[in-house]
């Protein structure tokens, strides 16, 4: 078996590190030149559970500095990490960022806590596990175009884009985005490599950070059901195909297992030992989830409930992330019809090669044996589709542009491989335009690889016009400065 190479690996990590520290240094001006729209950032009850706990708060301006610092989301969860789950809204934070910022907090930034504080300390441990963790997620991030578009051009241009990306000024801050990108891309790239049961464990763990984890169960729900017809259908085994099913339902519960268990955990606090007349009303529902009534209740989510004139300006403020979204998937769907359309059963042999960890049911995925152009694909089809080319440099909309028949939708990202992502993104996307507050896009969808696939295409394809370069890289600099300004002085951004 053939092993990949990353050959820009450190090129990435490097990148990586440069944008959290431009991001860092942004917050720090910013914070410097203007005053915070909310000055209640510094306040700090004591704890519910241990009214007497001492917090530790020296006179220290270092310490200030970071705690003003703790905007937004960030209070939740700086608050969980120093006093657990005390109120009913902060359930709607899963615990694996505050548990990261405690662990820290008390083993290695403890003798800080004498100088600058316990909840200073808390917020530079948060600061620090979301960074590291940024750092890890983009390896992962490339490590995972390499395998998909098998091209170090566009796997790196996509890479570039992620460790730059529109919803930055979240990977830096305490949220629990840099964890999940970490966990969710890192259990991708096992998956694409055959590693199932690490897959599945990071995968798991993605769902301990936000969410949307639970979401990706869907990556084996499609390979159950291909492995599943493949071995049925085409290999007549039957018990095979029985032993694939089975398989695939566990994995899928092991990855639910934990937000399950956070609302488990939600109830017996929240609703046992308490008599009917103290019960919230969601512990008297047939099926008690906190996390659905918490969203409802506490910040209006639901369907077609953000549709209101008035929200206008957030819905223009996640137009570019939606609609990045939205040509990604109708370009992939123009230029693989019928892949699309029979969710993928119709996928040709050759095609099926480039994600065997998908589409066959051998013992051995070859996934990781599948070459990488030895060229990048925009070298190798350099010459191919001039008068397309022609067309798109009078303004043509990428996402209309056919695409021909041949070796560019076998691979990179028209590729089969790039299927499931495109399911995955058109359910995250329609999910974050009709439900949720429609501003979040920005920052949910930022995790999807297909996002920054298809921008790649756009950048490193010969046949596209250069302006779409130029278009996706100026997005990404004004969201990185204006988010950076509005969201650490405590103005609304996303």
């Amino acid at each position: 078996m053939e092993t990949l190479n990353f050959p820009q690996e450190t090129q990435v990590f490097k990148s990586a590190a440069v944008s959290r520290l431009l991001l860092l240094a942004l917050i720090v001006l910013w914070r410097a030149l203007l005053s915070p729209y909310d000055t209640s950032a510094p306040l700090n009850p004591n704890c519910l559970v241990d009214p007497h706990q001492q917090q530790h708060s020296p006179n220290s301006s270092i310490g200030s500095r970071i705690e003003s610092g703790i905007v937004w989301d960030s209070v939740y969860l700086v608050r969980i990490a120093q006093c657990g789950y005390e109120y009913e809204q902060s359930y709607a934070f899963l615990p694996l960022l505050p548990a990261f910022t405690h662990l820290l907090s008390r083993s290695v930034l403890a003798p800080l806590i004498g100088f600058i504080g316990y909840r200073a300390v808390l917020g530079l441990a948060g600061y620090f596990v979301s960074n590291v963790a940024f750092l890890f997620a983009a390896v992962y991030f490339y490590r995972l175009s390499v395998m998909i578009l098998k091209d170090p051009d566009a796997a790196l241009c996509a890479s570039l884009l992620f460790c730059f990306n529109p919803a930055s000024i979240f990977y830096t801050s305490i949220y629990s985005e840099s964890l999940y990108a970490l966990f969710s891309v890192g259990g991708l790239y096992y998956l694409m490599s055959g590693a199932l049961n690490i897959s599945v464990l990071w995968l798991a763990i993605s769902g301990c950070a936000r969410s949307n984890g639970v979401l990706n169960a869907g990556y084996f729900c499609f390979q159950t059901m291909h492995q599943a017809y493949d071995a049925l259908f085409l290999k007549k085994r039957h018990f095979l195909a029985m032993w694939i099913l089975v398989c695939g339902a566990l994995r899928c519960i092991c990855i639910f297992a934990p937000f399950i268990s956070f609302q488990v955990y939600g109830y017996f606090n929240m609703c046992l030992g308490r008599s009917p007349d103290e019960m919230r009303p969601w512990c008297k529902a047939k099926v008690p989830l906190l996390y659905n009534f918490i969203q409802s209740h506490y910040w209006g989510v639901g369907f077609l409930r953000y549709f209101q004139f008035k929200q206008l300006p957030n819905f223009l403020l996640a137009s570019p992330m939606l609609t990045l979204a939205l040509c990604s998937i109708i370009h992939y769907v123009k230029s693989q019809p019928e892949l699309v359309y029979s969710l993928g059963f119709r996928a040709s042999n050759e095609g099926k090669e480039y994600a065997p960890v998908f589409f066959s049911s051998g013992a051995a995925p070859k996934s990781n044996s599948a070459p990488v152009a030895e060229k990048p694909l925009s070298k190798i089809h350099g010459t191919q589709n001039l008068r397309l080319r022609k067309q798109m440099q009078k303004g043509g909309n990428p996402a209309l542009v056919p695409v021909d028949c041949g070796s560019a939708m076998k691979s990179g990202y028209l590729s089969p491989a790039v299927l499931p992502f495109i399911f995955h993104l058109g359910f995250m996307a329609a999910t974050a335009f009709f439900v949720m507050h429609v501003q979040v896009s920005t920052r949910f969808l930022s995790a999807s690889p297909p996002l920054y696939w298809f921008a790649s295409y756009l950048i490193v394809s010969p046949v596209m016009d250069k302006r779409w370069g130029y278009l996706i890289w100026t997005y990404c600099a004004a969201y990185i400065l204006i988010g950076s300004l509005l969201f650490s002085n405590f103005y609304p951004f996303t």
